[in-house]
Parts: structure tokens; C-alpha cells; sequence
């Protein structure tokens, strides 16, 4: 089948963008499952988003379609930005936050997604994943961290 080759293992993360008619939330889901693994840093999602680049730009083409349903490596990778620097207690408001913005995909997530080759499949999902990081760190900082109460001292 088409997508065993390597880039197809690679950009459909061994095939778990075939699995459902929801891949993108699948995948999501596997990634927080892989943060409660082993630890999320840097280097991964660096190395992650490179594999991701050059697979899902290597497989769109050899299939055809500019954005195929089935690669998710940029829902992985997106997830784990989404994640970095955050504790277990974070896990599920950083996936939700992360779908929501993948999906409606707001200024200027939706711009970065018209990059040539597999840039532009990787840019949308990790700029999606860092808004959801640093919204997530300001409501962090609001309501955890004091930020009510330095706003609200008299």
C-alpha cells in the first residue's frame, strides 16, 4: 500500500492517521499519551518537526494532495509544543486548548499553512501549538501565579 513506505510510517505516524475519521484528535491524544512517557524537550520536538517536514512534504507529493488527512506528525509535534514546559496537570487543558485553535485555525495559524512543501503542513499545527503554550502560561500566570492578586492590590 501507498503509505508503508517510509515517509507514509513517518508523516502518518506508522499509520495512526488511518485509524479514525477524527486523525488530528487521535493523534492528540497519542501525543499527551507519549508525554506521560517520557519527557517532552527541545530537541524532540526539533527533531520531530524536521522528520515531519521532510516525510509529510515527501509523502503529499508521491500521493498527490497538497495536506493529506492521514499525516498527523504535525498534530504530534503540534501537541508537544502545546505541552512543552508544562506538568501532567496541564495535559488535557493544553489538548483542548490545542484543537480548538488547530481547527478554527485563527490569524495567523490559517497564513502559515500556505507554505510550500512540507513547511506548511508542520508551520500551522506547531504555531498552533505554541498560541495554545503561551495562552496557557498568561492564564498559568493569572491564576496561579498570582497575577489576580498583583492586578488587584490597592
Amino acid at each position: 500500500m501507498r503509505q508503508w513506505r517510509l515517509d507514509g510510517l513517518v508523516s502518518t505516524c506508522l499509520g495512526l492517521g488511518f485509524l479514525t475519521g477524527m486523525p488530528g484528535t487521535v493523534a492528540s491524544f497519542a501525543a499527551v499519551a507519549a508525554a506521560m512517557l517520557f519527557p517532552i524537550n527541545a530537541a524532540l520536538i526539533i527533531l520531530f518537526s524536521v522528520l515531519g517536514g521532510v516525510s509529510s512534504w515527501a509523502y503529499s507529493k508521491r500521493i498527490g494532495v497538497k495536506d493529506p488527512s492521514e499525516v498527523v506528525i504535525d498534530e504530534v509535534v503540534g501537541m508537544w509544543v502545546s505541552l512543552y514546559g508544562f506538568g501532567p496537570r496541564f495535559f488535557l487543558p493544553a489538548l483542548g486548548l490545542f484543537r480548538i485553535l488547530d481547527i478554527i485555525k485563527p490569524f495567523p495559524v490559517r497564513n502559515v499553512e500556505k507554505l510550500p512543501a512540507g513547511f506548511g503542513i508542520m508551520a500551522d499545527d506547531v504555531l498552533a501549538g505554541l498560541m495554545a503554550n503561551l495562552i496557557l502560561r498568561g492564564i498559568s500566570w493569572l491564576f496561579l501565579g498570582g497575577g489576580l492578586r498583583v492586578l488587584t492590590r490597592s
